[in-house]
């Protein structure tokens, strides 16, 4: 008869992403996952394979989480160009908020892990090009309802965007708040 699991494995995915956010995934030992999730390192093996494993599934459940997010407030009706806005704000304000200075962890695996891991470089590819895509619909929907210039390339103004949201992950670990923000009023402005 099968043992019934003693803990919640999406509550010990979601620690996971959190400590490997945090730490990296090199810096991260399994003796540190199976500390941080309060589980048994057999548990861990059982549950979500190897370490790799387990980073891929977290980045995975990171990548849904926070593309959820942005399809949410991107896919909004009404004038899309105030919400395109509002998100590079955001990202902004919750980079320089977060007193870990964690950064994106997309970004971070980017910087960690690439371009050696095929499997990461597939799910990094794959968080990007969702950003990208909802940041072109959204630019798209804003030339259709007039409120970006009627020659403006939205698949070229997402790329960009795309850019400066990964560059904020990155600029926010720093101390100077201001390179920051006049970064993101630069960008803004090329909006219109």
């Amino acid at each position: 008869m099968a043992r019934t699991k003693e803990f919640d494995p999406d509550a010990a995915l979601r620690a996971a992403v959190d400590l490997f956010w945090r730490k990296g995934y090199e810096a991260t030992s399994m003796q540190d996952l199976v500390d941080h999730l309060g589980i048994g390192r057999a548990s861990i093996y059982a549950t979500f394979g190897s370490k790799h494993e387990l980073y891929t599934a977290a980045l995975a459940r990171y990548g849904e989480d926070a593309g959820g997010q942005v399809l949410d407030l991107l896919g909004r009706s009404g004038p899309a160009l105030p919400a395109v806005r509002r998100l590079v704000r955001t990202f902004a304000e919750q980079s320089l908020a977060d007193p870990d200075r964690k950064g994106c962890l997309v970004t971070n695996t980017a910087v960690e892990c690439l371009p050696g891991d095929r499997e990461l470089a597939r799910l990094v590819e794959a968080s990007l090009d969702q950003l990208e895509t909802a940041l072109a619909m959204a630019l798209t929907r804003a030339r259709a309802q007039g409120e970006l210039a009627e020659g403006a390339d939205p698949r070229a103004l997402a790329r960009f965007l795309l850019t400066l949201l990964q560059g904020i992950r990155v600029i926010a670990k720093t101390p100077d708040r201001q390179r920051l923000t006049d970064a993101v009023d630069q960008a803004l402005s090329v909006l219109g």
